[in-house]
Formats: C-alpha cells, structure tokens, sequence
C-alpha cells in the first residue's frame, strides 16, 4: 500500500472515530456528583477501613470501603433516599412503592420517612420477619403477596394505580444507580491512588454507579465486579457480550439473586474489565475471616467481594497495588447465634 493509499485508510478511520456517536449511559459523573450533594446531611459518609492480615493473604493493600455500616446497613440507602430526594413536591406527596424482601425495601421506607411521604413496600410472604419489622419500624406500609414475582409485579401495579405512587425500583433507575456511585467519589477521596475497586453484583446499580464515578473521575482505574458462581449471569453476560438473565440461582449470598438490568448492563458491559466468581465455600470463609480479623459484621453478598481479591485469579493480575473493596452491607441473621 502507498503513502497516499495509507493516508486515505487513516483519514477515513480517523473520520468514523470522530463522528461516531457518544455512548450514552443512564447515569454519568455529574449525575453522581449531585447526588452526593443531595444525600449530605442524609447518608453517612462511611469509613475505609484495612486488615493487614487481609493484605497478606490477598498479596496487595486492600482498602475496605464499609457500607455495612450506612442507614439501614447496606449501601442501597444512597440509591434509594437520591431517587426519593429528587422527586418533585407535587409527585412526592403521593408516595413511593417498591417490591422488595431486602435491604432496598427497608432503604425506601427510610427515605421516605425522612421526607415526610407514605411509602408502600410490596413484600412475599416468605419475607423475612425482621425484614418486615424494619420496614415497618421506617414508617413503611407492607403490603403481602405470593412469593413469586408476578405476585410482586401484579400488587406492586395495584398499588401504584391505587395510590398514584412512583415505582423506586431496586436499581435499575438512573437516579438509583447515581445514588450508588457515591460510594466510589467518597472511597476515591478516602483512599487516593487505587488502582483498582471491586463491588459485588447482583442487580448492577451499584457496580454501575461505581463505573461511571470512578471512571469519570479517573479514567485509568480498573473496575472488578465479583459474583457467586450460582448465580453468574454478569459473568455469563460479560463472557458472551449480550445480557444473559439469571435462571434458577442458588447462593448464600441472598442480594445477589437478580439479574443484571437494562439499564446497568450497558455500563458494566463496556466499563467491568471482569466478573470474577466464586462459589458459597468460599464466600462463608471470606466472611469468616473478615469478622474474625478485621472485626467488620458484614453479610455473605459482601463477603463475595473479599472472597474474589482472595482467589488465585485475582492474585495473578499486574498491577493491584492499592485495591478498594465495596463491603456491600452487614445484615445478617443472628438468631442462630449461642445469645
């Protein structure tokens, strides 16, 4: 090829680059950054805490990032109260529904409560009871059905023409997933210098959140997203480059049962360099070790991200100096506990 044929190659090239359109994602930096606004004074700016037993074994410093210790004790609060927050007066008076036996459930009861609006939660009757209790002790009216979701989806639709409410649903809602990114502004300016966060994914709000905050902020940090290996649709998804839905998950790790949404996929498929996955084994030894050394009560869907920066894979990776680890939140059940 001669240099004027070469020219041409590279003037085209360089022309379909530029003219291309830009990827446009539900949430973006300057979403995350008013959301972070929004939520001072109402979430907790939660610490960064390290275990230099949790270094060894991992081979790097690992900076956890504890939402274990946010309202209601998981990270959902922010997605939740940011969405609850931006609603306008007129449109917030008449409520919010979700359906939801978890913690975003007792998130939207809180953020609800704090701005002075009824908030229904539609929840399965197999529902844990100290779920409901806490949903109910937030301000939130439960509404019981069948423990499928299209129970869940038909009375949280029977709510909403009943009550003229908003749908806040768990994560795939732009200001949810801005909500969430909060986590990665705060850890980035607690622990400067990451080379790299890691979250664990069920749904995708908060790894979604969490990409386009730290990417926006610094465009060279990796992000990892960590995931049972029974419920592995984000892997799977990754792996085949379109959205797999989850079917038939079994895990310990309850958070992470769902699958990836239409609006967090997009940026998890462009922005997640990989899903690492491991199985309940060593999810439970994670969580073990955490509580036993570093003295942090979090849940198995947290422990999911300690147990994947302990595996070989995660090891065998360049250039993990300084690795932030999302601790997704601290509800567990203790009640089989020798109290």
């Amino acid at each position: 090829m001669g240099i004027f044929e070469r020219k041409i190659v590279l003037d085209v090239a360089a022309l379909c680059r530029y003219s291309m359109p830009m990827m446009t994602y539900a949430a973006d930096l300057q979403a995350v950054r008013a959301a972070a606004q929004r939520l001072t004074g109402l979430a907790h700016r939660t610490p960064v805490i390290t275990c230099a037993t949790l270094d060894r074994l991992a081979g790097c410093h690992l900076f956890f990032k504890c939402e274990n210790f946010q309202k209601v004790g998981a990270f959902k609060f922010r997605g939740a109260c940011n969405a609850v927050m931006r609603l306008s007066a007129d449109v917030a008076a008449r409520g919010v529904v979700t359906h939801s036996s978890g913690n975003h459930a007792q998130a939207l009861a809180l953020a609800a409560k704090l701005r002075g609006i009824p908030a229904h939660i539609v929840m399965p009757s197999n529902a844990s009871a100290v779920k409901r209790r806490a949903v109910e002790g937030y301000g939130g009216r439960v509404i019981e059905c069948e423990p499928t979701l299209t129970a869940r989806e038909n009375t949280a639709a029977a709510v909403l023409a009943e009550t003229g409410a908003t749908l806040i649903p768990p994560y795939d809602h732009p200001d949810v997933i801005a909500g969430q990114g909060t986590v990665a502004l705060e850890l980035l300016e607690q622990a400067p210098g990451l080379d790299a966060l890691i979250a664990p994914i069920g749904g995708g709000g908060l790894v979604a959140g969490i990409c386009v905050a730290a990417k926006g902020v610094n465009a060279s940090v990796r992000i990892f997203a960590a995931e049972p290996r029974g419920a592995d649709d984000a892997a799977r998804s990754k792996a085949a480059g379109t959205l797999i839905p989850q079917t038939a998950p079994t895990t310990i790790a309850d958070g992470l049962l769902t699958s990836l949404g239409q609006q967090t996929w997009p940026i998890i498929r462009d922005q997640v360099e990989r899903v690492l996955t491991v199985t309940d084994e060593e999810i439970v030894s994670a969580m073990r070790l955490t509580w036993e050394r570093a003295k942090l009560l979090i849940e198995p869907s947290a422990a999911v991200a300690v147990a994947a920066v302990l595996t070989e894979e995660f090891r065998r990776l360049e250039s993990m100096r300084r690795v932030g680890v999302v601790l997704s939140g601290g509800n567990v059940n203790l009640d089989h506990l020798p109290w």
